[in-house]
């Protein structure tokens, strides 16, 4: 299933099925929270398939964040092989274990939502990654078992301001979580649907041009390494959100950093894509 929360103009928000290019509205049978189904996914899709709401082609509506409201945003760094050279090579320490940080949730929009340019920095920079989103409350999960505790998954960009994350803060909290840094969507699309997370293509452009053309293959610690690892620390409960690493191509190594006007497109093989246009701050 692909299930998206989406609105029409000046409507409240709603959550719907994807199929397509069209979108059914299943509010009725399930609500308007996709967080708060998470836990009870697996009961639901004869519900969700049956539904008979309003039905809208995606053309006619806003797309919002599939998940608006996690616990926990959480993105790992260098964790891509060809990443972590690259990084290297413009001066950024390299972790010898998973390096885990927090984007504050409040960074987080709709796959179609304008990013903003912060006015105090000029080295604002894209990252793709393969969003994987919990499905259930657990802790203590082995690597063998984390596939069952997976939701499904979304494109994030990773937006990142450079001189904050790696100059300004001793963590990178502060460079990871400015307003509007963290798009996410265009929908869930649920583990059942996906094979194999490990094989899915990655592309991001800046206006048309390649920045970055991957996949989820070349990950140093995998999706399941990275649950088992975070979940011996705390609770990983529905909703919450990784950020699962981005390949090589980013802005920083060549100063290739976004601009006002700029449009980035994310795409992860099967998940859809994410478009974005870069704005001066408001």
């Amino acid at each position: 299933m692909k299930l998206a929360r989406f609105h029409v103009v000046d409507g409240p928000v709603r959550l719907g099925r994807v199929d397509g290019d069209l979108i059914t509205d299943i509010s009725e049978e399930v609500g308007t929270s996709l967080r708060a189904i998470l836990p009870d996914l697996a009961t639901l899709p004869g519900q969700i398939a049956d539904a008979r709401g309003e039905t809208h082609r995606l053309a006619d509506v806003v797309l919002d964040a599939p998940v608006d409201d996690p616990q926990k945003y959480l993105g790992i760094g260098m964790n891509y092989r060809e990443h972590a050279e690259e990084a290297r090579q413009a001066g950024i320490p390299v972790p010898t274990n998973q390096m885990w940080f927090n984007k504050q949730v409040s960074c987080i929009v709709g796959p179609n939502a304008d990013v903003m340019k912060p006015d105090l920095s000029d080295e604002l920079d894209y990252e793709i990654e393969l969003g994987v989103v919990i499905g259930r409350r657990c802790k203590h999960v082995t690597a063998e078992d984390a596939r069952s505790v997976i939701a499904g998954y979304l494109v994030a960009n990773d937006v990142s301001v450079r001189d904050w994350l790696q100059k300004r803060s001793p963590t990178f909290t502060l460079g990871k979580s400015f307003d509007t840094h963290g798009p996410i969507g265009p929908w869930l699309t649920t583990d059942d649907e996906i094979p194999d997370p490990l094989a899915l293509r990655m592309t991001l452009t800046v206006n048309g041009e390649v920045r970055q053309d991957w996949t989820t293959s070349d990950m140093i610690y995998d999706i399941y390494e990275q649950i088992a690892y975070l979940s011996q620390v705390f609770t990983l409960m529905p909703g919450d959100i990784l950020a699962t690493g981005t390949p090589s191509g980013i802005g920083a190594p060549t100063k290739n950093f976004l601009r006002v006007g700029d449009v980035v497109r994310a795409e992860i093989q099967g998940l859809g894509a994410l478009e974005n246009r870069i704005v001066a701050e408001v």
